[in-house]
């Protein structure tokens, strides 16, 4: 019987020189341990190395340039570090601060953002809505963490009046709008829209519900 060849990482596409520039040597520090640790540490499933760069480094790097200049950024359930590690290297002149519940994930940002020398990251083990009173800052990030009809009310009170919401959503994000219009009405949110990054730059864009809070 032949066995199965295990999942081999996928090869850096050209579009990681442009996303991350000078930083691309961090980027490539960061994707290769992740593929190293991220199964064994539950941050990725078995069959996320062939797309590791496409799927999750290039689809949070994208997302860089919506982040304010100097500005003070909340990375909700950080998890492997999609998006906030990612931006944390993009974006040197940004503060991440990441939050993020689960012991084992906190223990990995904490040691990847020390490895690759990120003094622009701190990790706060916490869930979003115990630390509203504690964090204030001008934007929040978050990733495959839940529909929007629940994420809204998480990160809204994390954020200061007239900061924003960048949240990363799959191609149903409109059916989630839809569905969350009365929390969106509540939370009195301005300027929502959705944005469609890196077209034209990487394989796989990425759709991102952005708003002001009020």
């Amino acid at each position: 019987m032949t066995e199965t060849a295990p999942p081999v990482l996928e090869t850096e596409p050209a579009a990681a020189a442009t996303l991350f520039g000078d930083r691309l040597d961090l980027a490539r520090s960061f994707t290769n341990e992740l593929a190293r640790r991220g199964e064994e540490l539950g941050l990725i499933g078995p069959l996320e190395l062939p797309r590791l760069w496409t799927r999750h480094i290039l689809n949070s790097a994208v997302v860089a340039p919506l982040l304010e200049e100097r500005g003070r950024v909340a990375d909700v359930g950080s998890g492997a570090g999609l998006p906030g590690l990612v931006l944390a290297i993009t974006r040197p002149d940004v503060h991440l601060t990441l939050i993020e519940p689960m012991e084992r994930r906190v223990d990995w940002l904490t040691s990847e953002a020390s490895r690759l020398g990120l003094d622009n990251v701190e990790v706060v083990r916490a869930r979003a809505e115990d630390v509203a009173d504690d964090i204030v800052v001008d934007q929040v990030t978050a990733r495959a963490v839940s529909a929007l009809s629940k994420l809204i009310p998480l990160t809204v009170p994390l954020v200061r009046s007239g900061g924003q919401l960048i949240l990363m959503k799959g191609a149903r994000v409109e059916d989630e709008m839809e569905k969350a219009r009365k929390v969106i009405l509540r939370k009195r949110l301005a300027d929502v829209e959705v944005l469609e990054l890196g077209v034209g730059v990487v394989e796989e864009t990425t759709r991102v519900f952005r708003a002001t809070v009020d």
